[in-house]
């Protein structure tokens, strides 16, 4: 290696680093907001419900909720599979996660951890549903390549949020930007590079909703 060439051990430990620093931005920003979330959005839950209806799970399916937040998905998600179903619930702040533990007991096995990392075998998944979670991945590749690990060939991915990005943006005092990663021109091709399909793809005042399949034999 030349004297010039860039050292990759110190541009992964860096980038490893600002990795944990986003995480950590991002835990601070739920902690704080956990107990009342739910009550900030009380309008939505016939949105979600109408979300996972197009996911199309069978009883007995496996799914994942990633980023599951205050679990508001997860009794829909396990009325979709049924007892003998499987429902996961990931996020990668306590907070949330003891706010959907005590009102949703019993819906899911809820894991503390990062979606980029998830304690979960290979292609052990029929659908994950992840609701507003795009937009607070600190590395979206990586966390989009490990649910496609997740995710058995032919499975689903719904990316969603219960409005659009226009009128998100609006709500946050913000315009939207080309480079917005939720866009389809943008969306698309990181999808394909991470192993799924973009099969749907909805952007309208009242939902947004990117629907994909799992790629591969």
């Amino acid at each position: 290696m030349s004297p010039s060439a860039p050292d990759s051990s110190s541009h992964q430990a860096e980038h490893q680093a600002e990795y944990q620093a986003e995480l950590a931005r991002t835990r601070e920003f739920f902690a704080a907001r956990a107990a009342g979330w739910d009550a900030r959005f009380p309008d939505d839950g016939p949105r979600y419900a109408a979300a996972i209806a197009g996911l199309g799970l069978r009883p007995g399916d496996s799914v994942l909720d990633a980023g599951c937040g205050t679990g508001r998905a997860l009794p829909l998600l396990r009325a979709a599979v049924g007892p003998e179903g499987r429902v996961f619930g990931a996020d990668v702040t306590p907070e949330m996660l003891h706010e959907a533990s005590a009102r949703h007991a019993g819906a899911a096995v809820l894991l503390l951890a990062d979606c980029a990392r998830l304690p979960l075998p290979d292609a052990g998944l029929d659908a994950v549903f992840a609701a507003g979670l795009v937009s607070h991945l600190p590395d979206p590749d990586r966390a989009l390549r490990e649910l496609a690990r997740v995710t058995r060939p032919g499975g689903t991915l719904a990316l969603y949020h219960p409005i659009g990005r226009a009128a998100l943006a609006a709500r946050h005092g913000r315009r939207l930007t080309p480079d917005d990663l939720r866009a389809e021109p943008n969306l698309r091709p990181l999808l394909a590079a991470t192993g799924w399909q973009l099969d749907a793809y909805t952007d309208t005042d009242e939902q947004y909703l990117a629907r994909a399949t799992r790629t591969g034999a």
